[in-house]
């Protein structure tokens, strides 16, 4: 149970890049002429995956420095 609710944690990130990109389009902030929308796009969702590797990382690593080594 306890690696379902890291791995949801570590999708945070990831979402919340994902969500921001819907907000900008909903509210009217982003207009198909933005400049550079496509590279601004891209350059956040790569943020917000790498934030969420990161987290996944840290996860893992604690998770893994628990299991006993084997003889």
């Amino acid at each position: 149970m306890r690696s379902v609710i890291e791995s949801l944690l570590a999708l945070i990130p990831w979402i919340l890049s994902m969500y921001l990109l819907y907000w900008l389009e909903v509210s009217g902030t982003w207009t198909m002429e933005t400049q550079h929308r496509d590279k601004m796009s891209l350059l956040i969702l790569l943020i917000g995956m790498g934030l969420s590797f990161l987290v996944y990382s840290l996860f893992a690593r604690r998770t893994r420095g628990r299991v006993s080594p084997r003889c």
